[in-house]
């Protein structure tokens, strides 16, 4: 028993032996491959460092600095319009108008019988003479002090009253008549002679598309900028954009849309060959602030680090940090007012792998 137990422990022995000389080889040689992969993978991160980053750069040269608002949901509306309908009730006897032509202000369209009334003025206005005459009479007698003031009153007053009778049935009469309230286009017609019609029959719909408006709102943001007087440009949805038509603001709400938050407005254009069409959906472009002779630069070139806003320019195969002072801001380009100046070589890609003294390579230059 003692034997078998001493073999064992020897065995022991052995095998911890075998496996640490086993070990010191294998550790000797992987701390030899480090010591040398160290040195190694260092001269690869130098070699990277020294080696220039290509970039694209832009030559600043003055420039013209628009801030447009597009405004792609405006509607073409006429300057006036209205449904027509008789201010009386009757029966329609004539229509004067051909659906669809011109007309002019105050031409009669159609026309409700009106034979009662036409025989009632005649009634009234011959009783005209005789009304006259009687005061005139009474008058006469009156400067003689042969009648009292009260009975010359009531004969003139009698006179008054059928002069407004007169007047009265005039009105009733001119009630029956449909004219146009302005120049305009008439459409079509929703009746036809014979017709009994009432104030609430309408009768045709008067447009007035010579000069058109164009109606549109605006974001709260730019609000500031629309004021009345302004020129837009805008094109017909429809059209190719070949066609572009210029309009002025004339008038803008006096209040923001408490849902949407926008402000509306609307423009006037002459269309006084009729070309346009009330009802058309439009898309305008306003120029609502303009900077001549200005130093603009790409919004991409331009980022925000600690508070400041830096760009990079170029110089001698590096790339300098410069930091800056904004002025407006449109979609695509941003207003340097300090910082940068013209006939700088501004860096506009691989903004963010930059730093200062950073070696550069121009592969394109603006």
């Amino acid at each position: 028993m003692k034997r078998t137990t001493r073999i064992i422990l020897f065995a022991i022995i052995a095998v911890l032996l075998l496996g640490m000389a086993f070990f010191t080889p294998v550790k000797h040689f992987f701390t030899k491959n480090d010591s040398l992969s160290a040195p190694a993978s260092g001269k690869i991160l130098d070699r990277q460092k020294s080696q220039p980053l290509n970039v694209y750069a832009k030559i600043l040269h003055p420039e013209t600095l628009s801030n447009i608002i597009y405004v792609s949901t405006a509607t073409l509306i006429p300057d006036e319009e209205v449904d027509l309908s008789f201010e009386s009730t009757g029966k329609i006897t004539d229509i004067f108008f051909k659906e669809g032509s011109n007309v002019q202000k105050g031409q009669l369209l159609a026309k409700v019988n009106d034979q009662p009334l036409q025989a009632e003025l005649q009634k009234l206005q011959a009783q005209i003479p005789l009304a006259e005459d009687r005061v005139f009479r009474q008058k006469s007698l009156l400067e003689k002090d042969a009648v009292s003031r009260e009975a010359y009153e009531q004969v003139s007053t009698e006179l008054e009253k059928l002069k407004a009778d007169i007047e009265l049935v005039q009105a009733r009469i001119a009630q029956t008549e449909l004219r146009a309230p302005f120049d305009g286009v008439i459409g079509l017609r929703n009746v036809s002679v014979g017709a009994y019609v009432s104030s609430s029959t309408v009768i045709s719909h008067l447009t007035k598309i010579s000069p058109l408006k164009i109606e549109f709102s605006v974001p709260e943001r730019q609000a500031d900028f629309i004021h009345a007087g302004m020129p837009i440009t805008f094109r017909i949805n429809a059209e190719s954009d070949i066609n572009i038509y210029n309009a002025t603001i004339y008038a803008v709400e006096s209040r923001l849309d408490e849902k949407m938050y926008t402000l509306k407005v609307r423009a006037v254009y002459p269309n006084s060959n009729h070309q346009l069409h009330p009802g058309s959906y439009a898309s305008v472009e306003i120029v609502s602030h303009e900077i001549p002779n200005a130093l603009v630069v790409p919004n991409e070139a331009v980022i925000a680090e600690m508070g400041h806003d830096i760009a990079y320019v170029y110089s001698d195969g590096h790339a300098k940090r410069v930091e800056l002072t904004k002025g407006m801001r449109t979609e695509a380009n941003l207003h340097i007012v300090k910082g940068l100046e013209f006939g700088d070589t501004l860096i506009i890609s691989g903004i963010m792998q930059l730093r200062d003294d950073l070696p550069v390579t121009l592969d394109k230059l603006n």
